[in-house]
């Protein structure tokens, strides 16, 4: 037995087998595929979830083959709700389920707000023609109107409901229009929460593959170390897949966030826009027609025309986002169908877990290498034990045994440590390098290999810190529990709101055409009075010679007789 006080680095890790040698070829082969296999895992989901068609292995064709088998068996299910006209289409049925990437899928889903856009058209139409008919009507008819005999028809043509009609129309208006914005402004808070929480989901996602790239560039610090493990063909290629898919699930969310976020505040805007600017005009006509004022008058009616048929086209929007597409119809329904079983649900076309089963597939190869790897650890830590390091602890693996191997942290003891803690271990056996590179007693291992031995356990443990996320990404329950989030707070609210902003854009627009035709039959029977009221006048004006001749008559005989 060797009693020398102290020993030479070199000699000390021939001795023991511990130092960088030993620990780093304890499980670099199982510790390498199963790093690479982790990005491999995490590309593919990242490529799913970024939108982009790329695939890393061959692990996702299979799995991608058989889940569209499942998806085409359930297909009656998910399609029959979206099964409707789509224009673009020569008004065929659309049939593709639900995709928001599709444009037939908003053609037909925009077409269901069909009954709103065709009043608004006919309304527009009608006024265009009342136009034409009140500016053809003077060229045409001007010499029969004269030959015809003039009344004062004001009575029966303005009968005195009307001004009582005027007035509670305008009160309806008021009340529908304050309805209407109340509506539309909850609405739009809930819709820019749904979108504030698939933001987050997509930031998580893109922070977990960051802390698996993050574990890995730690080890390209070390040549050595990072050439056994892959090298640039290996780890620093599926490194830089993994940040480049990161910035882009990234970039891509930043891009469809403000889209959305664009979209929303445009209806918003405009919606405000038009029903506060419909609120002024309905006052201001109100004052014009009882003062009299008669150009104002007329631009108001026509201003008041317009309105109507936004209102119109307003009401057909708005109906179509609360039955069919903002997370009022067809979003929820796909939310609540991917919950249950996301392989079923028309909403996995899009989003990444139509590759649950390869990923799953490759994400217990990760397990099992990373458990193979710490067993093999605590092996060779057994041999130790047994030799001169009695003190030294196991590793924790938080790992269960074979053929689940699943992630069970909680489950090691307390006396066990934790791979990130190995280097705090080892320290004490660390050579300080003051003797000239003798190590003193009890000193077996190099600064060197102390130090890669650090970044070597460090990578691991930064991997199991992120295999939480990195199983969330990859059995959907990240996706499920933003969907499940949503669904619990949003989903109703959005529905309520949505319903209350379409039926309440129903109700001013149903109002505002009363109002509108009560106030053109106000103004056509005041240009009839206005007409009545010349006509008499005209009257007097072309009789009165024969009452002259009379007159000038008898005052010639009043002066004969005065004479």
């Amino acid at each position: 037995m060797d009693t020398h006080p102290s020993v030479r680095c070199g000699e000390g890790s021939r001795l023991v087998g511990v130092g960088d040698a030993q620990i780093t070829e304890m499980g670099s082969t199982e510790f390498s595929r199963g790093i690479l296999v982790l990005s491999l895992v995490v590309v593919v989901l990242a490529s799913g979830l970024g939108g982009t068609d790329a695939r890393a292995s061959h692990f996702e064709a299979g799995g991608r083959t058989l889940l569209q088998v499942q998806n085409d068996a359930q297909v009656p299910r998910t399609l029959a709700r979206t099964k409707r006209v789509d224009p673009l289409d020569g008004f065929k049925k659309y049939r593709g389920g639900y995709n928001i990437t599709n444009k037939h899928y908003w053609s037909s889903t925009i077409f269901t707000g069909i009954h709103g856009y065709s009043i608004a058209l006919l309304w527009l139409l009608g006024g265009m023609l009342y136009v034409a008919i009140l500016l053809l009507t003077p060229l045409c008819c001007t010499s029969k109107r004269e030959r015809k005999p003039k009344t004062h028809p004001c009575t029966r043509c303005c009968p005195w409901p009307l001004p009582i009609g005027i007035v509670l129309f305008t009160v309806l208006a008021i009340i529908a229009s304050g309805v209407a914005l109340a509506g539309s402004s909850r609405f739009h808070a809930r819709a820019r929460s749904v979108k504030n929480i698939i933001d987050e989901t997509a930031q998580r996602a893109s922070a977990t593959i960051y802390n698996v790239t993050g574990a890995v560039r730690s080890m390209q610090n070390d040549t050595e170390l990072y050439g056994s493990v892959g090298g640039p063909t290996g780890l620093d290629s599926a490194s830089r897949r993994l940040d480049d898919e990161a910035t882009r699930i990234q970039r891509k969310a930043q891009r469809n966030m403000r889209m959305i976020s664009r979209g929303l505040k445009i209806l918003q805007v405009t919606t405000v826009v038009m029903v506060s600017v419909n609120l002024v005009a309905i006052l201001l006509l109100l004052g014009a027609g009882f003062l009299r004022l008669k150009r104002p008058f007329h631009m108001l009616l026509v201003l008041l025309w317009v309105l109507t048929f936004l209102c119109w086209a307003y009401f057909g929007l708005y109906f179509f986002l609360d039955r069919q597409v903002v997370f009022a119809g067809d979003t929820c329904a796909a939310f609540d169908e991917y919950e249950q079983d996301p392989r079923s649900s028309s909403l996995g076309t899009i989003l990444p877990c139509n590759d649950q089963l390869s990923a799953t597939r490759v994400l217990r190869d990760t397990r099992a290498g990373i458990y193979g790897f710490i067993q093999q650890a605590n092996a060779n830590i057994s041999s130790l034990r047994s030799s001169f390091l009695p003190q030294v602890g196991y590793i924790c693996n938080p790992f269960s045994p074979p053929p689940d191997y699943t992630y069970q942290p909680e489950s090691c003891s307390a006396s066990e440590i934790r791979i990130g803690d190995v280097p705090q271990v080892l320290r004490r056996y660390t050579c300080s390098n003051t003797n000239g590179g003798i190590c003193g007693e009890g000193e077996f291992i190099s600064a060197s290999q102390y130090t890669r031995v650090q970044a070597y356990t460090t990578s691991v443990q930064n991997l199991l810190n992120s295999f939480p996320g990195v199983e969330r990404l990859v059995s959907c329950q990240l996706l499920k529990d933003a969907f499940n989030d949503i669904l619990s707070r949003d989903c109703r609210p959005l529905r309520r709101y949505a319903h209350t902003a379409w039926a309440a854009m129903a109700a001013l627009s149903t109002v505002m055409v009363l109002l509108a035709l009560t106030w053109v039959t106000v103004a056509h029977c005041d240009g009839k009075h206005a007409s009545s009221d010349v006509n008499p006048h005209l009257h007097k004006n072309t009789s009165p010679p024969d009452a002259d001749i009379n007159k000038v008559e008898n005052d010639r005989l009043g002066l004969q007789s005065e004479a």
